[in-house]
């Protein structure tokens, strides 16, 4: 009988737990910064002020400002991503599938208000001339990600550019009307007001999808 090999994995050090602290709460400080000032007005002083940590610990852990955005951003997709894929996983046909698109950002964004605006803060920069270094990358991603659930409904030939015009109206939507609840809520509850708006948008971006996909 062969003598069986145990791999040990190696344990955390002290170092380097510390090290991952001091990143997860100059991250955390950074998503109250941002979401508080924008992206424009968060400097990397406010992060380190509201972290309680000197500049050369920010630097330490990220290049400039705009990897701690890349940072931040990729994170918010990640989990985004994840809950995606789990709500969409059983739908079936265009509106199912369609539903279940909202349902996941539905379900993400609740009680994530602070979530919501870096993810509409980072979109709108996809849009600008002069952008954030690196947060393409994430959201491009998410865009792929939708474009592959929404194909899967479509059972004509459909082109990638047309796909990529229905994946960003999908997009679009949601971010327009999220932000549209955000603001005929007033005092009520955000995500009851976007739950009310959701059959009219399945029912609006189902003929959206059919009218792309049967035009000539």
């Amino acid at each position: 009988m062969k003598n069986k090999v145990y791999r040990v994995k190696n344990k955390p050090t002290r170092h380097s737990r510390r090290a991952n602290a001091t990143r997860a709460k100059l991250i955390d400080a950074a998503h109250a910064v941002f979401s508080e000032n924008g992206l424009d007005f968060a400097s990397i002083d406010d992060i380190t002020r509201r972290a309680d940590v000197g500049k050369g610990t920010f630097y330490y852990h990220f290049r400039d400002r705009d990897d701690i955005i890349k940072t931040l951003i990729s994170l918010i997709i990640e989990e985004l991503l994840a809950v995606i894929d789990e709500s969409c996983r059983n739908a079936r046909g265009l509106k199912g599938v369609i539903a279940a698109l909202l349902d996941a950002h539905i379900k993400f964004f609740c009680n994530r208000w602070e979530d919501f605006v870096l993810y509409f803060l980072g979109r709108s920069e996809l849009l600008l001339e002069h952008g954030y270094e690196g947060i393409e990358t994430p959201f491009m991603e998410y865009l792929n990600r939708v474009e592959e659930i929404l194909a899967r409904p479509i059972k004509c030939r459909i082109s990638k550019s047309d796909l990529r015009r229905i994946a960003c109206a999908v997009v679009g939507f949601v971010s327009g009307y999220y932000s549209f609840a955000s603001i005929a809520a007033q005092d009520e509850n955000v995500d009851k007001a976007f739950r009310s708006l959701r059959n009219a948008m399945v029912e609006s971006l189902a003929r959206f999808i059919q009218e792309v996909t049967t035009s000539p």
